[in-house]
């Protein structure tokens, strides 16, 4: 890091784009730009770039190519995942059946705003509590579950604290449930802050629908991916063309389905950059707790079940956006929380659902780190931190 460096400790909100997807996307803009839907030779080299991408993804998930359709965003692929599926569920029921979800409260906003708006349709939505480390329990789960149960998503991190949850296990709890059910319970994760840390193979953790972001992987904003298990049924949100297997209306935004083929391929989930990522955050963490007083940290007190790259934090006395700030104006970047939410002036829902007060949820930063963080970018901010939190306290007086 150069002296007077910026320090971005925001890689949950968004990972820059790695030089070498970039790369891969540039003959997309210009040099390349046929139609994939044109059966001439400029339309099918575009197509086979889409198939390859369409590959790339294909091996990190271990699923078919056939399973994996492009969308424009994570936002989109939550909600073509529970939209879709409760679409096509609804020509089955019979009259006076109700479709029945279970998600929890500590969702991406995506995945809570799409419930709550179908339950204005007559769904029924159960939203399962989480303790106070911010994982959901089991036998909660299990409770909730009826004969009407059709979909469950629970996301594999979260977004603002890295809890990590049990994912495989209900997985293998739904296919025990599914071999004696009549009409089979669907499961979707949205894995968004899971994919550069965590096992996503489909099989192992028994997914049905599977939600990925391409800009927060290295790659490009405005790209994301649903998987479906081959079975799964499922409508159509956009109708106009025949597109990603029918089921996604629109021309491919074709260089953006290059970019996060080629970023997924860069993720190697090697041992070392775990281990090193880890080692920087348990820094991170040690330094906060031990250099600033009345601080606490929100989440899972057991390491093994955080997400490597994110830390949040309570500081006593302190208002996050002016944290966020303050520490901008010192060439740091950091967060309150989701950046889908970070303009909305109310405490996070997954703070307050894990038992916060709401001027504990307003005193929160979210730190999170990411392949391009440094020790002496930890050492600098563990430097600023104290300094700026003891300003803002003299000036809150408290």
């Amino acid at each position: 890091m150069k002296q007077g460096a910026r320090i971005y400790l925001d890689y949950a909100a968004t990972t820059p784009m790695d030089k070498k997807v970039l790369r891969a996307m540039e003959p997309y803009f210009c040099e390349k730009y046929g139609n994939p839907a044109s059966i001439h030779s400029w339309g099918q080299e575009i197509q086979a770039a889409i198939d390859k991408a369409r590959e790339q993804v294909t091996k990190f998930l271990n699923c078919k190519s056939s399973e994996i359709v492009f969308t424009g965003s994570a936002s989109e692929s939550d909600n073509f995942a529970i939209r879709g599926l409760l679409k096509a569920l609804k020509r089955r029921k019979r009259a006076g059946e109700k479709i029945h979800i279970i998600t929890s409260q500590i969702e991406h906003k995506a995945v809570l705003e799409t419930c709550h708006d179908l339950e204005k349709e007559n769904v029924k939505v159960t939203y399962l509590p989480v303790g106070n480390d911010g994982i959901i329990n089991l036998d909660d789960l299990k409770a909730e579950i009826t004969p009407e149960t059709d979909l469950i998503s629970i996301m594999y991190v979260n977004n603002e604290t890295g809890a990590i949850q049990p994912i495989e296990k209900i997985g293998r709890l739904l296919e025990e449930i599914n071999k004696t059910k009549e009409h089979r319970i669907f499961f979707h994760t949205d894995a968004v802050q899971a994919a550069n840390w965590l096992s996503c193979d489909v099989e192992e953790l028994g997914v049905d629908l599977f939600t990925l972001s391409g800009h927060k992987i290295y790659g490009p904003k405005g790209v994301g991916m649903l998987y479906i298990r081959q079975g799964t049924p499922i409508s159509s949100l956009i109708t106009g063309g025949d597109q990603e297997w029918g089921l996604r209306a629109g021309t491919e935004n074709v260089a953006a389905i290059v970019g996060i083929g080629i970023a997924i391929t860069g993720i190697r989930n090697t041992k070392y950059e775990i281990r090193n990522t880890i080692k920087l955050r348990d820094k991170l963490v040690r330094g906060v707790l031990t250099q600033v007083s009345k601080t606490q940290l929100n989440g899972p007190e057991k390491p093994k079940e955080r997400a490597p790259h994110i830390a949040n934090f309570s500081f006593k006395g302190v208002e996050g956006e002016g944290l966020v700030i303050s520490l901008d104006q010192k060439g740091i970047g950091a967060s309150t929380g989701s950046a889908c939410t970070s303009r909305a002036l109310k405490p996070s829902h997954v703070l307050m659902a894990m038992g916060l007060s709401e001027l504990e949820a307003h005193s929160s930063l979210r730190v999170s780190l990411g392949k391009y963080t440094t020790n002496i970018e930890i050492d600098r901010f563990l430097q600023v931190l104290p300094k700026v939190i003891e300003r803002l306290r003299k000036i809150s007086g408290r």
